[in-house]
C-alpha cells in the first residue's frame, strides 16, 4: 500500500474518531486502563508515554501513580477531552498531537510505553510496533490492551464490515489481539513478552441500549450508520442481535463479556 493511500486512510480515520463522542465509550472502559497500569507496575516518577491515548484513560491512570506522563493521539478533539479530565483531577499530563507510526520522541526516551485499544487501529502495524519499542528505554516496559478477533468487539467489527466493508489491503486492528500476531510484531524486538487473555464486561440496560449507545457515540459505528443512511436499520438489528446473543445477564439487563489481550513486554 502506497504512502499516499495510507495518508488518505489516516485522514479518514481521524474524521471517524473525531465524530460522535468517543469519550463516552472511553469512560466505560477506564477499568481496562487501570488494570493495565497496575500490571505494568509503574514507579512514581517514571517517564510514561500513552500512545493513541484518545481521551487519556491510560495517561490518567499512570499520572495517578505519580508518573510523568505524555499522552499522544492524532485526533486533537480527543486530547482536548483528556486535558479537561486531567485538569479536573489536577494531574500534570502533557498532551501532544502525534501519529502512532511516527512518535515525536527520542530513542529510549520513556521508561514505559502504554496503549489501551488505541495503537491497534493504526494502519501500518509494523511501523507502530517499531515505534513502541524505539521510544522505550532498554529494560523499560511496553504494555498494551487490544481487543481480540474472536471476542465481542472483534465480532462487532465483522458485523459492521458485512454492511460497510473496510478498506481493502489493510490488516484488521484486532490482529493486535491475536497472540501469534503480537509475537510476530514485538517478539523479535523485545527480550521478554507476556500475552494474557482478559475480559471486560460492558453493561447496558438492554441490547437495544447497547446498539443506541454505539450508534450515537462510537465513531466507527456512527460512520457506518451515516454511510448506510436510510438503509441502516438492518445494521441496527444486527447489533441488537449480536448483543442479545452475547448477553450473560439474568436480570433483564445486558452484560456483554468482551475479550481483550493484555500485552506486557520488556525491551
Amino acid at each position: 500500500m502506497t504512502e499516499l493511500v495510507l495518508d488518505g486512510l489516516k485522514a479518514k480515520q481521524q474524521k471517524t474518531w473525531a465524530s460522535g463522542d468517543y469519550g463516552a465509550v472511553a469512560a466505560l472502559i477506564q477499568p481496562i486502563a487501570e488494570e493495565l497500569v497496575q500490571a505494568a507496575d509503574l514507579s512514581a516518577g517514571s517517564r510514561v508515554l500513552d500512545v493513541a491515548a484518545g481521551t487519556g484513560n491510560a495517561a490518567i491512570a499512570a499520572a495517578r501513580c505519580g508518573c510523568r506522563v505524555v499522552a499522544t493521539d492524532y485526533v486533537p478533539e480527543l486530547l482536548d477531552r483528556g486535558r479537561e479530565r486531567a485538569a479536573a483531577e489536577h494531574l500534570a499530563i502533557d498532551f501532544k498531537v502525534a501519529d502512532a507510526e511516527n512518535l515525536p520522541c527520542d530513542d529510549g526516551e520513556h521508561d514505559a510505553v502504554l496503549s489501551v485499544v488505541g495503537a491497534m487501529f493504526a494502519p501500518d502495524q509494523e511501523k507502530v510496533a517499531a515505534e513502541l519499542v524505539r521510544v522505550c528505554r532498554p529494560g523499560g516496559t511496553i504494555a498494551m490492551a487490544n481487543w481480540t478477533p474472536d471476542g465481542f468487539i472483534g465480532e462487532m467489527f465483522r458485523t459492521v464490515g458485512r454492511r460497510v466493508p473496510p478498506p481493502p489491503g489493510v490488516r484488521g486492528p484486532v490482529e493486535w489481539g491475536n497472540e501469534a500476531r503480537v509475537r510476530e510484531l514485538l517478539g523479535g524486538r523485545v527480550r521478554e513478552l507476556q500475552v494474557i487473555p482478559k475480559t471486560f464486561v460492558f453493561r447496558f440496560t438492554s441490547p437495544e441500549h447497547f446498539a443506541d449507545y454505539f450508534r450515537e457515540h462510537y465513531g466507527p459505528t456512527l460512520k457506518a450508520f451515516e454511510a448506510l443512511g436510510a438503509d441502516s436499520k438492518p445494521l441496527y438489528d444486527d447489533l441488537v442481535e449480536l448483543a442479545a446473543r452475547h448477553n450473560t445477564a439474568g436480570d433483564g439487563t445486558c452484560k456483554i463479556p468482551s475479550a481483550y489481550l493484555q500485552v506486557l513486554a520488556v525491551r
